[in-house]
C-alpha cells in the first residue's frame, strides 16, 4: 500500500455519534461499622501506612490490630462509622478512641479519618467528620481532638477548622518515617452544645 492511503479516518459528527454514557453521581450511605467492614477497611488503612505519612504508623494492621481497635470503640459505646457506596464497597470510615487510657479523659477522644484513594475530593471526608461528630456527641463525649500530621496533611486541617476545630498545639518531630522527621498539629473541639 502507498504512504498516502494511510490517512486518519475521519471523525463522525457530533450528531453522529453516539451520546456518551454519563457517569454516575458520587453517592454514599454512612453507617455503623460491622465485623465483615473490617478487610476493606484494613485495606483502605494500610494504602495510607505504605504510601503517606497521615499516619505515624509504619506496619501495615493485620485482621486482629484492626478487629481490636474496631472493639475497642464498640465496648466504649464510641462511633465507628463507614462511608458505602450503593453497590456496597466501603469508600472510607471513621471513628474515635479514648484520649487517654485514664478514666478521667473518658470524656475526650481522638478522631480518626480514612477515604478510599478514588473517594477524595468529593465531600465524603466532610460526611464522616460531620457525622462522626454528631454520634460522638450523642454517645455523651465532650471533647475531640484531632492528631494531624504536619505535612501533607492541609485538607485534613482545613476540614477540621471548617468544623470548628481550632489548632491548640504544634509537636515537631515526634515522628520519624520514610527517612524524615514529622510533626504533628494538635486541633481540638468541645462538643457540648451551648
Amino acid at each position: 500500500m502507498l504512504e498516502e492511503e494511510y490517512q486518519p479516518r475521519r471523525t463522525l459528527p457530533p450528531h453522529l455519534r453516539p451520546a456518551p454514557v454519563p457517569e454516575a453521581p458520587f453517592s454514599f450511605e454512612i453507617r455503623a461499622a460491622e465485623l465483615g467492614d473490617l478487610p476493606s477497611i484494613r485495606e483502605i488503612y494500610n494504602h495510607y501506612v505504605l504510601n503517606s505519612s497521615v499516619t505515624f504508623d509504619d506496619a501495615p494492621w493485620t485482621f486482629p490490630e484492626a478487629r481490636k481497635t474496631f472493639e475497642n470503640a464498640s465496648q466504649r459505646g464510641y462511633p465507628f462509622i463507614v462511608a458505602v457506596s450503593p453497590s456496597g464497597q466501603i469508600l472510607g470510615f471513621a471513628w474515635v478512641q479514648a484520649w487517654n487510657s485514664k478514666a478521667s479523659h473518658r470524656f475526650s477522644v481522638e478522631n480518626y479519618i480514612y477515604l478510599g484513594p478514588a473517594s477524595t475530593g468529593k465531600g465524603l471526608g466532610r460526611a464522616l467528620l460531620g457525622e462522626l461528630i454528631d454520634r460522638a456527641r450523642a454517645a455523651g463525649v465532650k471533647h475531640m481532638i484531632a492528631v494531624i500530621a504536619d505535612k501533607g496533611a492541609d485538607a485534613s486541617i482545613r476540614l477540621h477548622e471548617s468544623y470548628g476545630f481550632k489548632v491548640s498545639g504544634q509537636m515537631g518531630k515526634v515522628g520519624f518515617k520514610f527517612d524524615r522527621w514529622l510533626g504533628t498539629v494538635i486541633m481540638e473541639k468541645n462538643l457540648r452544645k451551648g
